[in-house]
């Protein structure tokens, strides 16, 4: 259910099901406005026109997005996302071949560059399907953890490379990890990816960050979660820039544009002597600054998550 005016949105109410009642607040200036209701597997319902009068400010109204407007930002996000699976393929292929040769310290360097090639790719990885647990599964859950047979790609990989784990051990895990991202990247041109997931993603993907590396909970020895957090950084640029044209008269994008610029220079101002700080390492004010202006970013994207979803026009 909407509110709408001239076109814009003014107010949405989501899961009303039949003869189901729930409030809906909005402060609305002078103008006419109808509410119109769009089930899922009905026609669009619309109610009467109402004329509110009165001199107070109101909410701004968003002109809905469709399918055919985020066409072109979907095109110029799946071009990055190719070109980025071409970088991860080399660099996999690089930490393949470091663990080949036996040298686990060329290889331990190989594997970071390799695995941020991944995380920067942003949205994509909804449209991964099995390949994501395959490339970049935890252990978490697994009946054996990172023993069981199903832990694969670079976490495991990275398990073995900070846990003591022989060369020759190592071979079978970073030789399938480089035959999955082949495959991935031999499928992605056939693999569709809904519109929907570029706005969900510019405030997904830090979301994730703030689970899984400012928590310490993907780190399997490494200690390059922040790593990982600027690539992730960098990912969701590539998701929010093509929709900035769509966004541009509907948002202002000034605020998140300042924080991304705030966050990336505290996540590299922990890029000292060629090195990542662990998260361990880090001083508990460095810490909170760090949480505390993803979590800001990740508040102030979910508005272009929920401008940027599809929705049906009149």
């Amino acid at each position: 259910m909407a509110v709408v005016s001239g076109g814009a949105v003014f107010a949405e109410l989501e899961d009303v099901g039949p003869g189901t009642t729930r409030p809906l607040h909005v402060s609305l200036t002078a103008g006419t406005y109808t509410v119109t209701c769009r089930p899922d597997d009905a026609a669009l319902i619309t109610g009467p026109q109402v004329r509110v009068s009165g001199p107070g400010e109101g909410a701004r109204g968003v002109r809905p997005i469709t399918r055919d407007d985020l066409y072109p930002a979907l095109r110029a996000y799946r071009a990055y996302a190719t070109q980025g699976l071409r970088a991860l393929e080399e660099r996999t292929v690089e930490l393949r071949d470091a663990v080949r040769s036996g040298d686990l310290d060329v290889a331990r360097a190989a594997w970071l560059p390799a695995h941020l090639a991944y995380e920067r790719l942003g949205a994509a990885y909804g449209t991964f399907g099995d390949f994501a647990d395959k490339i970049d599964g935890r252990p978490a859950g697994l009946p054996k953890g990172v023993h069981d047979a199903d832990f694969t790609g670079f976490h495991r990989v990275e398990y073995g490379l900070w846990h003591g784990e022989s060369a020759a051990s190592l071979r079978a895990p970073a030789d399938r990890l480089a035959s999955d991202v082949r495959a991935l990247r031999d499928d992605f041109p056939r693999q569709q990816t809904d519109p929907n997931d570029l706005g969900l993603r510019a405030h997904e993907i830090l979301e994730n960050t703030l689970q899984f590396e400012l928590t310490g909970k993907g780190d399997q020895g490494s200690g390059t979660m922040l790593a990982t957090a600027a690539a992730n950084l960098d990912g969701t640029r590539a998701v929010l820039d093509p929709l900035r044209p769509l966004l541009r008269g509907r948002m202002d994008l000034t605020e998140i544009d300042v924080w991304l610029d705030r966050t990336a220079r505290m996540l590299r101002a922990q890029y000292r002597h060629g090195k990542w700080t662990p998260l361990s390492r880090l001083s508990t004010m460095e810490r909170e600054r760090i949480d505390g202006a993803i979590s800001e970013l990740v508040e102030l994207l979910a508005s272009v998550a929920t401008i940027a979803e599809v929705r049906r026009t009149p």
